[in-house]
C-alpha cells in the first residue's frame, strides 16, 4: 500500500512562505490559510481580528466579523492574485496572530486592551492589519501606530464621516475622528475620507469625497485625488465596509444607499500602491444581516489587495 500524503493544514504546520495546499473547503480558518501564531517575530506582516462591537449605535453584530472574513479568504489562497498576477506569500512572510482578548461584559478596559496588544504585535517588526469589529477600534489601533510611526495622514473610505462628538468623553463608532484630531494622531490636512453620503456636525478638517463626487469615477480617479491629498506622508487605511453600497455589502451596521461598488473601491485600492502605508483595518462587517458572504467577500478581497500592495513594494 502506497503511502499517504502527510498531512499539511497551512494554518497550523505550513511554511511562513508560499502559498496552502489543502483545499480551500478544509482546514483550520487563518486568513488566507497563513500561520497560526501569536508570536508574529520573522513575519513581515501580523493579521489578527478585534472582535469588539461595543461601540455601535444601530444594529451590532460586528464581533463576528473577523471570523467570517477568514472564512471568505480561504479562497484567495494557492493561485496568482489579481491583478498583480502573482503569489505575494513567495516574497512576503504573513502569519494569522489569531484575536485580540477583549475583557468580558461591560468593558472600560477594552481600548487599552486593544492598544496594548497591538504595540506589541507593532513592535516585533511585522506590519499590522486588522480585521474588525466596529470602527470604534481604530482610535486605539492609530494610538499604537502613532507610538511607532508618528501622526499618520489618515485614508478612510466609510459612509459617514465619524465626526459626531457628545462632549461628554464617550467615543462611539461614529466619533473616533475627533478624538484621533484631538490627541495628534493624525494630520487633518493630509486626511481624507471617501464615499461619504451622510451629514455630521463638523468634518475636523479632513477633506471630504463624497458618494455623488464618486459616482461617476473609476477607481483611478478616486485614487488620484486621495494622492493628491496624502502626498509623500506616511499613511493609514480605515477601510469601514459601509464605505460600498448595501448592493456589494448589506452584512453591516449601518448601511447606507448610493455607495461605492466592489469594483471602484478595489481599483482604487490598487492605485493606491505608491502610498507609504503603515497600517491598516477594515472593519463593521456584522455577518448576522450579510447574506452568502457577500460582505465578507469584500472585506477579504480588500485585505488581499492589501497583501498584494505590501509585496510588491518588496521590489
Amino acid at each position: 500500500m502506497a503511502d499517504e500524503p502527510a498531512p499539511i493544514d497551512n494554518a497550523i504546520n505550513g511554511a511562513l512562505y508560499r502559498g496552502a495546499e489543502e483545499a480551500t473547503f478544509s482546514g483550520a480558518l487563518s486568513f488566507m490559510r497563513r500561520r497560526y501564531t501569536k508570536d508574529p517575530h520573522g513575519a513581515d506582516v501580523a493579521v489578527w481580528g478585534v472582535p469588539f462591537d461595543g461601540a455601535t449605535s444601530y444594529r451590532p453584530g460586528a464581533r463576528f466579523g473577523p471570523q467570517a472574513i477568514r472564512r471568505a479568504s480561504a479562497i484567495f489562497d494557492g493561485d496568482p492574485q489579481y491583478p498583480s498576477r502573482m503569489d505575494p506569500f513567495a516574497r512576503l512572510a504573513v502569519v494569522d496572530c489569531g484575536d485580540c482578548v477583549l475583557p468580558r461584559g461591560v468593558a472600560p478596559d477594552a481600548p487599552a486592551a486593544i492598544e496594548r496588544q497591538a504595540r506589541s504585535l507593532l513592535e516585533t517588526g511585522a506590519h499590522l492589519v486588522t480585521l474588525g469589529g466596529d470602527h470604534f477600534i481604530t482610535l486605539p489601533l492609530l494610538r499604537a501606530h502613532v507610538d511607532r510611526h508618528g501622526p499618520l495622514a489618515l485614508v478612510q473610505f466609510d459612509a459617514h464621516q465619524d465626526t459626531w462628538d457628545d462632549g461628554e468623553g464617550a467615543i462611539t463608532h461614529g466619533s473616533f475622528v475627533p478624538a484621533a484630531v484631538r490627541e495628534g494622531l493624525i494630520d487633518p490636512a493630509h486626511s481624507i475620507q471617501i464615499g461619504v453620503r451622510t451629514v455630521a456636525p463638523r468634518d475636523c478638517g479632513l477633506a471630504i469625497l463624497d458618494g455623488d463626487a464618486c459616482a461617476d469615477k473609476g477607481g483611478a480617479a478616486i485614487a488620484a485625488e486621495i494622492i493628491a491629498r496624502v502626498g509623500k506622508r506616511p499613511a493609514y487605511l480605515t477601510f469601514d465596509i459601509d464605505g460600498l453600497d448595501p448592493a456589494f455589502a448589506p452584512g453591516t451596521g449601518t448601511p447606507v444607499a448610493g455607495g461605492l461598488s466592489s469594483a471602484q473601491a478595489l481599483g482604487a485600492l490598487w492605485a493606491l500602491r505608491g502610498l507609504d502605508w503603515r497600517g491598516m483595518d477594515v472593519v463593521e462587517v456584522s455577518p448576522p444581516y450579510d447574506h452568502a458572504d457577500v460582505t465578507a467577500i469584500a472585506a477579504a478581497s480588500i485585505v488581499q489587495r492589501y497583501l498584494q500592495i505590501l509585496a510588491a513594494r518588496t521590489g
